[in-house]
């Protein structure tokens, strides 16, 4: 149980144990580095070591004795341009350690930004090439009109042969009205004929009856006055 005690929980953080060693945020020391760095390669330092290094040398040779804390040789001097080489060539190196992290990552987002638009160049590539695909099934205007041409002419070759064949539907019907009425006349004709013959064969009929001998005395002298 000593032991399961013991052993740090994951759903609890760390507790803040204190240590001798320092502590830093390396983050800030990095920019303060970096800045150090950048000063360190401008010519505002360069100017302002310049005239630190005249004044410090025409002040140790011209200045009176007792007033000189580094006489020639400059060892002081020397110490100090010494101890600012070697707390300068660490932060320089630190600086340009961060600036190769930020190039590396800089780097490997250009990699991937270049990976993704191969991959949108190439999914592009392809979209073009099926709608290129695409429009070579759609239908041209003058394919289209080709089209409507053969559909109009189909239409009017179809209603010419239904007209066609409603004439020569009406033809037949057409004689046979023209024989019925022939025939009805023909049958109205005789009737009438009939009729009138009937009629005619009935009056002659009655005058014959009316007149009685004396037509039929009659006859003969008329025959014989035709004779002569």
């Amino acid at each position: 149980m000593a032991r399961a005690e013991r052993r740090p929980r994951l759903d609890q953080p760390r507790a803040s144990t204190r240590t001798l060693r320092p502590a830093y945020d390396p983050e800030t020391f990095g920019r303060m580095s970096e800045s150090i760095a950048r000063f360190l390669g401008t010519g505002r330092f360069l100017v302002i070591q310049s005239v630190f290094i005249a004044v410090w040398v025409v002040w140790n040779i011209a200045a009176p004795k007792a007033a000189r804390f580094d006489p020639y040789t400059f060892t002081f001097l020397t110490l100090v341009l010494s101890l600012q080489a070697a707390y300068a060539a660490p932060l320089i190196l630190l600086a340009q350690n961060r600036q190769d992290d930020r190039d590396r990552a800089n780097l490997a987002q250009d990699r991937d930004t270049n990976a993704r638009i191969v991959a949108d160049s190439e999914y592009i590539s392809r979209e073009v090439a099926a709608l290129r695909v695409a429009l070579s099934e759609v239908v041209t205007r003058d394919y289209l009109r080709a089209e409507l041409r053969s559909f109009i002419e189909d239409v009017d070759e179809q209603e010419r042969g239904q007209r066609d064949r409603k004439r020569k539907a009406a033809r037949p019907r057409a004689e046979r009205e023209k024989s019925t009425r022939a025939e009805r006349e023909k049958s109205t004709r005789a009737e009438r004929e009939k009729s009138t013959r009937a009629e005619r064969e009935k009056g002659t009929g009655a005058k014959l009856d009316g007149d009685g001998p004396a037509t039929r005395a009659l006859t003969p002298m008329g025959k014989d006055h035709e004779r002569l």
